[in-house]
């Protein structure tokens, strides 16, 4: 786990590929749908401790915990937690549904496990544990809308179900505060320590609700940006407060718009025109692939910075990987980024399980 970051791309098993991967400051963990766990090193990227497991189930994700040193994932509805330094399983949680719909999250000392016994029920039960030692702290069964996030910031834990947000006190587990009655969200957009809701990326339609941002403390809708009349797709919140939001036609979610609005001062910052791909945010700058259709520069990582956007000149101007076999849409690319300034990110490849680190452009 020693030494900088550098260069790299080592193969995955299968497994892995149809986990999550996620980063440290140090070393690389990914987590494989049998419920174990890889460590590798952040120099070469060479395996440096594993803990095995033979769950058989969806993978609930991976939670990456460096103030507690735990890495947690989930997999037939066991919890289980590697410790980061030594690689030694630090505990296991079994959650009371089973195989289930999970949703994973960590804050403040607490890994929280979201889990639907049914898929099309809007209830499910919400876990908190300490992630030192997995210790149940307590239960509560909530509403939720699968494949909605898990939010967790400032001593809350924060649920939708397609309707309605709710925050709950994260010591107890009981409700501190709701969105307000006639107020709808169809669809909740977290990062850093911002919520925004906005229609549904899994219903088609001619029209979509204007997208609002909440109040974290007391959940009531603030001024935001006027957002366009597309489908929002997926979207992702820098720490100071700048939504990018992927928004395309109904009908066809494969060509659309990154748009990218500055939620503090109210106001859009710039709009580029893109191919649905995976995105994420790093050393203040916006991190996606290029476009399938661009010939000449398709299947890169392309970087923006944040503010400026991919048109912006000189010092600010748009910088482009070379072309690398993970890095083809192809192999459906997800981007992993290690936290802080490390001028370095990974792609994580599936349909060849592979996992690239490299210099971020």
């Amino acid at each position: 786990m020693s030494g900088p970051w550098r260069s790299w791309a080592v193969s995955l098993s299968a497994g892995e590929a149809r986990g999550a991967c996620g980063a440290t400051a140090h070393q690389v963990v990914c987590a494989s749908d049998s419920g174990g766990l890889v460590g590798r090193s952040r120099a070469d990227g060479r395996v440096s401790w594993s803990v095995d497991a033979h769950e058989h189930g969806k993978s609930a994700g991976l939670v990456v915990d460096t103030a507690d040193e735990r890495a947690v994932t989930g997999v037939a509805g066991v919890l289980r937690a590697a410790d980061l330094r030594t690689g030694a399983t630090a505990w296991t949680h079994r959650l009371p549904s089973g195989d289930a719909s999970t949703v994973l999250g960590a804050a403040d000392g607490v890994v929280y496990a979201l889990d639907a016994t049914d898929s099309s029920s809007s209830a499910a039960v919400l876990d908190a544990v300490r992630a030192v030692d997995g210790t149940s702290l307590w239960r509560r069964t909530v509403a939720w809308a699968p494949r909605e996030p898990l939010a967790a910031f400032g001593g809350r834990v924060y649920t939708a179900d397609g309707t309605e947000v709710t925050a709950r006190d994260a010591r107890t587990g009981a409700i501190v505060a709701t969105s307000p009655t006639g107020f709808r969200c169809d669809h909740l957009v977290t990062g850093g320590r911002y919520l925004v809701c906005t229609g549904s990326p899994s219903f088609a339609g001619d029209t979509f609700p204007p997208m609002r941002r909440l109040d974290p403390a007391m959940l009531r809708p603030l001024p935001t940006p006027r957002n366009t009349s597309d489908k929002p797709v997926r979207g992702l919140i820098s720490d100071d407060g700048v939504l990018v939001l992927y928004e395309a036609g109904a009908e066809d979610t494969s060509a659309g718009n990154w748009n990218a609005y500055d939620l503090n001062n109210n106001r859009r910052l710039w709009s580029s025109d893109a191919t649905e791909s995976d995105a994420a945010i790093a050393d203040d700058r916006f991190v996606t692939f290029t476009r399938v259709s661009d010939r000449t520069t398709r299947g890169r990582v392309i970087t923006a910075d944040l503010h400026a956007g991919p048109r912006a000149t000189g010092a600010a101007a748009p910088r482009m990987s070379e072309p690398y076999p993970q890095t083809k849409d192809a192999e459906h690319p997800l981007l992993v980024v290690p936290p802080g300034t490390t001028a370095h990110l990974l792609v994580l490849a599936r349909t060849h399980p592979s996992l690239r680190s490299l210099q971020l452009p």
